[in-house]
């Protein structure tokens, strides 16, 4: 646990250490560079004041000027040709910056005239080099350092047959092939141990556990099971896909070289896109899971969930349902949304009692009737208004949805003894720029406030709250947004070339609030402040460049990023921040007996003082004085910056 730990705190404060390496890089390559020159009679040729000085000057340019270009903030994991480039600018405007500040103080009296020269390319040596060495230490190979930062999928093939071989040959034609094979498996023991295009045959489908293991070791560990045989019974494909979930896995498989789509000159432009596999963007396996504990929590209870037609309600419902719970019900105010999803598990889970509930989380009466019929045990909330800009558009709006809605369902879970109520929340309420995120981030106070209450008494609702990013292929991502666009041809849009963002599956996301969520649940009722009020972070594994994911899916399609599908620029919109962190500076991490969960000790909030600042706010908004109501979001969550990243950028383009 205490890995867990570490590495989500190096993480947090990685930009820093980056930021550190370069200045002292910086500072080191200026008397280096003079030692290069002039070797032994550096000591006769160049004064101390000269080398200190001209040292400190240029290490204090270089810090200026890599904040202000971006340039810490680069993933070395995922160090390219297009971080060099970056590398080489900044440290071009460094090194004629620091020219032009010595010759007007010193007219370079005392420095030899090939040493910016030198110092130019010692530095880019020290600050490239690193990168590039971290990246070749985590891929254990050079195979990725020309591409333009996208690491492929890495994948095993089950089947020897032509049909690998084909594919084998392919990949290894193509350099812009979105996939990296790492190994085969075959259904023949007597194929064991030979090799296609110099790829090995590990072992027969029996040792996929062990030849994992193995590649795991190496570095090579696969995402996905490729199936390349055309003809594979049913029962076997169920033992592939069950061996795939329990090693976190995904399952693919070839189509047939036969296979082909009819079209005409009518149905040219109605051709959809090759399917993108969203599992394969996140460049990582999903986590192997603590099913037993998921199960316990809901099997044979009552469970509630919000929000149950959106992307994440959706999920949770699918989930829950599967986990065997008494009844399930499921509250949304879209009627086609509820019904659709109320149709999908009615007919996945036919035996399975279900109540339907067509409600405004806003409307605290209707809230108050539906739980007093309901009566469960367990709550989810997803009902939330997420999307940045149009909220950012409707702040009133957002402040009764994701605030008032939160509160309302709260305090019914309160008067009608639900045994836990839990909140689906945001990395955006971590230092929000938006109205979304300091909405959301009230959210989190109440419901953080109302746990601390209820453990002061037998039998109180517990309230937990599951903090995670940004979920791959929900309504609101960026992944429908790039499929459209590259369906259309493109040209696919992000805000910025540096827009970092943290992502996960929906299907991991939720797997994870329901693990997160027994964990929480299951914590010793008593009252004690160190205990109460915690929220459960969810490790969201490596943090992902949008414009890398946009070239990713590009690939995905079978297309050339830049080249048949263009990638453009827009700028950050209202509210959108250029980077996400899922924790407060304040906000203590602890370590929870499940991989890829930890604990973040919240900042104390008073239950009855937050209560009347939320009756103003909610009165302010329910009137739709926006003024005001942006007036007391800045007054009840400090930390809200509202553009923060946006007018950071405007005022450095400006400069």
């Amino acid at each position: 646990m205490a890995g867990i730990t570490g590495r989500l705190i190096k993480r947090v404060s990685r930009t820093s250490v980056a930021y550190g390496h370069d200045v002292a890089m910086a500072a080191l390559s200026f008397p280096l560079a003079l030692y290069l020159r002039l070797g032994e009679d550096l000591a006769v040729q160049v004064s101390d004041e000269m080398l200190l000085g001209g040292t400190i000057a240029f290490a204090a340019i270089a810090a200026i000027v890599f904040r202000a270009m971006g340039l810490y903030r680069g993933i070395w994991r995922y160090a390219s040709t297009n971080d060099l480039w970056a590398i080489v600018r900044a440290v071009s405007v460094a090194v004629i910056v620091f020219v032009a500040t010595l010759f007007l103080a010193t007219r370079l009296q005392g420095l030899p005239r090939s040493t910016p020269a030198i110092n130019w390319l010692l530095l880019i040596f020290l600050l490239g080099g690193p990168r590039f060495v971290y990246r070749v230490f985590k891929d254990r190979h050079l195979g990725n350092l020309l591409d333009e930062g996208t690491p492929r999928v890495p994948v095993l093939l089950v089947g020897a047959g032509d049909q690998a071989e084909a594919f084998i040959r392919a990949v290894g034609r193509d350099g812009s092939a979105p996939y990296r094979i790492v190994g085969v498996v075959d259904t023949k023991d007597h194929r064991v141990g030979r090799r296609i295009h110099g790829m090995d045959v590990l072992g027969d489908v029996d040792a996929i556990p062990a030849v994992v293991q193995k590649l795991e070791r190496r570095g090579k560990r696969p995402q996905r099971l490729i199936v390349t045989k055309t003809k594979i019974e049913p029962d076997k494909l169920r033992a592939l896909l069950d061996v795939a979930e329990r090693l976190g896995m995904t399952l693919g498989q070839l189509p047939r070289l036969t296979e082909f789509r009819a079209t005409d000159a009518a149905a040219i432009g109605k051709l959809e896109p090759t399917p993108i596999p969203i599992e394969d963007l996140l460049g990582r396996p999903r986590r192997v899971l603590d099913r037993e504990a998921m199960r316990a929590l809901v099997a044979g209870r009552r469970v509630l969930v919000t929000g149950a037609g959106g992307t994440i309600g959706g999920e949770l419902a699918r989930q829950i349902a599967a986990f065997g719970p008494g009844t399930l019900a499921l509250i949304d105010h879209s009627e086609y949304a509820l019904y659709s999803i109320d149709l999908e598990i009615a007919r996945a889970h036919p035996g399975l009692g279900r109540e339907t509930v067509l409600a405004d989380m806003r409307d605290r009466a209707r809230v108050e009737q539906a739980l007093a019929a309901l009566r469960p045990e367990l709550v989810f909330h997803a009902a939330a208004l997420k999307h940045v800009p149009m909220v950012e558009a409707n702040p009133e709006e957002g402040v009764l949805t994701n605030v008032v809605g939160t509160r309302n369902l709260a305090d019914a879970c309160r008067r009608h003894a639900v045994a836990a109520m839990v909140l689906i929340s945001t990395d955006k309420a971590v230092d929000p720029t938006s109205v979304m995120g300091a909405t959301k981030r009230l959210a989190e106070c109440y419901c953080q406030a109302l746990d601390r209450l209820e453990r002061a008494r037998a039998g109180g609702t517990r309230f937990v709250t599951v903090r995670f990013g940004n979920v791959l292929g929900s309504s609101g991502s960026v992944v429908p947004l790039f499929q459209r666009q590259i369906a259309e041809g493109g040209p696919l849009t992000v805000t910025h070339p540096e827009a970092v963002r943290y992502f996960m599956t929906v299907r991991e996301a939720v797997e994870l609030v329901i693990e997160a969520s027994a964990l929480g649940a299951a914590e010793p009722a008593e009252p004690a402040v160190d205990g109460s009020g915690r929220i459960l972070v969810l490790d969201m594994g490596e943090p992902v460049r949008v414009v890398d994911l946009a070239r990713q899916m590009v690939r995905l399609a079978g297309l050339t990023p830049d080249k048949d599908v263009k990638i453009v620029f827009t700028g950050l919109r209202p509210g959108e921040k250029l980077s996400e962190v899922l924790l407060h500076a304040a906000e203590e991490l602890q370590p929870t007996r499940y991989p890829g969960i930890l604990f973040a000790m919240p900042r104390a909030t008073d239950h009855a003082v937050l209560a009347r600042a939320l009756d103003e706010l909610a009165d302010a908004a329910s009137q739709r004085r926006g003024a005001r109501t942006l007036d007391l979001l800045r007054r009840l969550v400090p930390e809200y910056r509202p553009d923060g990243d946006r007018v950071r950028l405007a005022a450095a383009a400006a400069r």
